[in-house]
């Protein structure tokens, strides 16, 4: 499947909002998107027009995307299973983005991003309740206890990643034993658990057309 492998900063700049995708380089100085607060390209400091609603809707659908390190294809999925769900569409497609193995593996603080949480994955160091997943979109349940693998405790990025997951913190849907190298879902998140800003209204919208 195509994956983007060009610059992430890029990618920040683009969607105006620091989407912190290159870990402790979007709390230092060197971050671009601090350094450059403009879009890419060589139009990028010219003075933006008015953005069409549509346009609004793309940007939003495109932001949450590219902060989950998706493809078009896979996010369209993951729509169509929260369309299919009870409740509300927006709430249960970001629930769905968070409880992504990879994503979780972030969040427990593992990792440094998401990209790299899912390099782990892929790369077979945890295993979810005694069992080696190495499916990164592996959809988390409550209860289940993510572990690093024995062989992979040495690996220096891995404590780097727990040492500095002091500086966002942990998510209250979520419980890491760093001195065991492990973490257990204690729910589900719910929306207020979501940070960032996101207007999901606006993806539902779009694909609704």
């Amino acid at each position: 499947m195509a994956r983007y492998t060009g610059s992430v900063c890029r990618l920040c700049r683009r969607e105006n909002l620091k989407l912190f995708l290159k870990g402790d380089r979007c709390y230092s100085d060197k971050c671009a998107f601090d350094r450059r607060g403009y879009p890419p390209g060589q139009h990028g400091q010219r003075r933006r027009g008015k953005t069409s609603d549509y346009g609004v809707q793309l940007r939003e659908k495109q932001k949450v995307k590219r902060m989950y390190g998706l493809a078009e294809n896979q996010f369209r999925l993951f729509f169509k299973r929260a369309d299919r769900q009870k409740g509300i569409t927006g709430t249960n497609l970001l629930v769905a983005l968070e409880c992504r193995l990879d994503n979780v593996v972030y969040r427990l603080g593992f990792a440094n991003s998401r990209t790299q949480g899912r390099h782990f994955v892929r790369h077979r160091h945890f295993i979810v309740n005694g069992k080696v997943v190495d499916i990164p979109s592996y959809q988390v349940k409550v209860g289940d206890v993510i572990e690093l693998r024995e062989k992979s405790r040495s690996i220096q990025m891995i404590n780097d990643a727990l040492e500095g997951v002091v500086r966002r913190g942990v998510p209250q849907w979520l419980e890491v034993e760093k001195e065991n190298m492990k973490g257990t879902v204690k729910s589900l998140p719910v929306r207020e658990d979501l940070t960032m800003p996101m207007q999901e209204q606006l993806i539902v919208e779009l694909y609704s057309k």
